[in-house]
């Protein structure tokens, strides 16, 4: 697959894809084989609609002193995927918070704006899309601004790659994407991990043939893990997790996503698990901060959105699909809940989200 091919994460043959989709192992954890099978399968669904495309990957070899501005050119809601193959760095993130950063470290920015690499913080920044580049393949390209009598090996070697980042059914977590997201706390729960830094940290050295390819796919693997390990730890905030353990939740959830289209009272999804519709409904809001028929109306709604902006399916097939008596009434409730119209959504550039 070329580079710049867009790697929708529901197809697990592919490596960019599968540590998202795998994450449901990490979810259920032990309860999987004590029968919680479908919460286990509902985490697959909800993860299946996470996009994360690199777009834009950089092999940059640099002498100190020096200082890279990244995103100036870039859409502020791009994330941003930093690797470190040699030396050590700072980054300092848009709101100025400042980390550290050494040999075999990664960090994904979700929102990343405008930021600094950098080796000395009195050094001017310098936007790295004013630097000279070589192409490598379809989407990446390398940059090298060494100082010719310096020892390569006091070189800084950083590999760097901007990222579409969607968290698709997930989507009520966005709010609380924190400003950067860091790979030490992913080994231990993803012991192949430390392999593929090492990995990387080769490629970047050694520059064999092909090299850049392999570098775009690795990193795309790694930044996979670094969101699936926030997801897992950071879900518990809002009670996804909770929900997706609870097995008689669980098997609504799935329902829903399964068949969204279907005409679903709160009656009906309580009935799905033998539960009241009162207590069902208080439980749904208690683990996931929504009511049932918000949940469904806004995972209509996200469902829609994907298929007129990216697929470019006509109104009326999303209307059948999701429910609705005609092209007309599914567009009047879209433009209730998203403050869009559906042709608005179809103009959408999603490679910029």
């Amino acid at each position: 697959m070329p580079a710049s091919q867009d790697p929708q994460i529901e197809n697990a043959s592919d490596p960019t894809k599968a540590p998202l989709a795998m994450a449901a192992d990490a979810f259920a954890g032990a309860e999987t084989s004590g029968g919680n099978q479908i919460g286990h399968d509902m985490v697959n669904e909800l993860l299946s609609g996470v996009r994360l495309r690199g777009l834009d990957y950089r092999r940059i070899e640099i002498s100190a002193p020096y200082g890279l501005r990244f995103g100036e050119d870039q859409d502020d809601n791009r994330a941003w995927l930093h690797f470190i193959g040699q030396g050590s760095v700072t980054i300092r993130t848009k709101t100025g918070a400042v980390h550290q950063l050494g040999c075999g470290d990664a960090v994904l920015l979700p929102c990343a704006g405008v930021h600094d690499l950098y080796s000395d913080a009195d050094v001017p920044m310098r936007s790295v899309g004013d630097y000279e580049r070589e192409r490598l393949c379809d989407a990446a390209c390398e940059i090298r601004a060494c100082e010719q009598d310096a020892c390569r090996s006091k070189d800084n070697l950083i590999f760097s790659c901007a990222m579409e980042f969607d968290l698709g059914w997930l989507h009520p977590l966005a709010h609380l994407k924190p400003e950067i997201m860091h790979i030490e706390t992913v080994p231990e729960h993803d012991p192949q991990i430390p392999a593929i830094l090492d990995v990387m940290t080769a490629e970047l050295k050694a520059k064999r043939p092909g090299y850049g390819v392999i570098l775009t796919r690795l990193a795309d693997v790694v930044a996979a893990a670094i969101v699936r390990r926030w997801v897992e730890s950071g879900c518990d905030i809002c009670g996804w997790v909770e929900a997706v353990r609870d097995p008689k939740l669980a098997r609504v959830l799935a329902a829903l996503h399964k068949d969204p289209g279907r005409n679903w009272s709160v009656a009906d999804m309580a009935a799905e698990i033998g539960m009241s519709r009162s207590v069902f409904a208080e439980r749904f809001v208690e683990l996931t901060q929504s009511t049932p028929q918000n949940y469904l109306t806004n995972l209509r709604m996200r469902l829609a959105s994907q298929w007129i902006g990216r697929d470019d399916l006509a109104v009326e097939e999303v209307a059948e699909r999701l429910g609705y008596a005609s092209g007309a009434a599914f567009s009047r409730a879209f433009k209730r809940t998203t403050g869009m119209s559906p042709g608005a959504v179809r103009k959408i550039d999603y490679a910029t989200l």
